[in-house]
């Protein structure tokens, strides 16, 4: 399948043009909203869905067969950081508090962006290793702490141990690693029971969730103007190097092409749930406008429309 064709495929389902249609909404003025109750219901099902289809998986997987892709994660996790706060600061001139809390962003991984870039490799009749949800648990943190550090190394007063505790706590790690826990005791056959609500139902709930995220970006793109050229071309351009790291190491770790894509979509993504609470507490000096703005109305926007059908042709490529 050609690029084009890859594009034109993502392009036209469900999630990808419900999140289309909330931008659009936005834009114009509309007054679709979703409520704060049912868009906090959504997060919390999708987390636990993806963490519980994690957990079922792990229970069938040897650990040989996840020890090099977690390896590969990890590092992904520390190198990203680095690269973006190294860039941020040199060449955008961003202050360290702002480099290092934008870095943070980007060192962990959009939980949406991993789920949307499953669903497009599913969609493509390729296989995915089903313990991917736990590398999304594992990438969720490192970053974060890997950024604080390069923030308390330059400045003082920064505390990383109660940022750490922030993560933690955060519904994101809670969720995942609490689905993933109970997916694994459970086994498939436990499982199987409520299976249609956690799997069958997902595609549909996901769309929703994105519909409600298409809004939230369209509202916050007039902040684009804001953030500076060299904030706006760093959030539609680092995603391609950093995609291509995921792959690569998703490919050398021993994934299919459809892991190693989901991978490089992992890598390519920013957070805009764990990040920005850690950094709110261990960082309250940076403007969470920059992050917010290149993480969720740029970057996300890119990977959804663009960046998951290039991560796969990468990974179709060197695989």
């Amino acid at each position: 399948m050609s690029p084009l064709e890859l594009a034109h495929l993502n392009l036209t389902t469900p999630a990808v043009l419900a999140f289309v249609l909330g931008v659009a909404a936005a834009r114009l003025r509309s007054d679709v909203r979703f409520p704060e109750a049912l868009t906090a219901g959504l997060s919390i099902y999708l987390l636990l869905a993806i963490g519980l289809k994690g957990g079922v998986a792990l229970a069938d997987t040897p650990l040989g067969d996840i020890a090099a892709p977690a390896l590969a994660t990890l590092a992904l996790g520390v190198v990203t950081p680095l690269v973006a706060f190294g860039v941020l600061r040199r060449l955008g001139r961003f202050s360290v508090i702002d480099s290092a809390a934008i870095a943070a962003h980007y060192g962990s991984v959009s939980a949406v962006t991993f789920t949307a870039a499953v669903v497009f490799v599913e969609e493509l009749g390729q296989p995915t290793e089903g313990f991917l949800p736990a590398l999304v648990a594992l990438l969720e943190v490192p970053g974060i702490l890997v950024a604080l550090a390069l923030a308390q190394r330059a400045t003082a007063g920064t505390s990383v141990g109660e940022a750490v505790g922030e993560v933690l706590r955060g519904k994101s790690i809670v969720l995942l690693v609490g689905g993933i826990a109970i997916g694994w005791v459970a086994g498939p056959d436990a499982f199987a029971p409520v299976e249609p609500l956690f799997v069958g139902l997902f595609p549909g709930l996901l769309a929703l969730f994105l519909l409600d995220l298409g809004i939230v970006a369209g509202e916050r793109l007039s902040d684009v103007r804001k953030a500076g050229v060299f904030l706006v071309a760093f959030a539609v351009v680092a995603p391609i190097p950093l995609g291509a790291a995921g792959v690569v190491a998703g490919t050398l770790s021993g994934l299919s092409v459809g892991g190693a894509a989901v991978l490089g979509a992992m890598a390519a993504s920013a957070s805009y749930i764990a990040a920005p609470a850690a950094v709110r507490t261990a960082l309250p000096g940076a403007n969470p406008a920059l992050s917010l703005t290149a993480a969720l109305a740029l970057t996300f926007p890119f990977n959804l429309v663009v960046g998951i059908p290039l991560y796969y042709e990468m990974a179709f490529l060197v695989g």
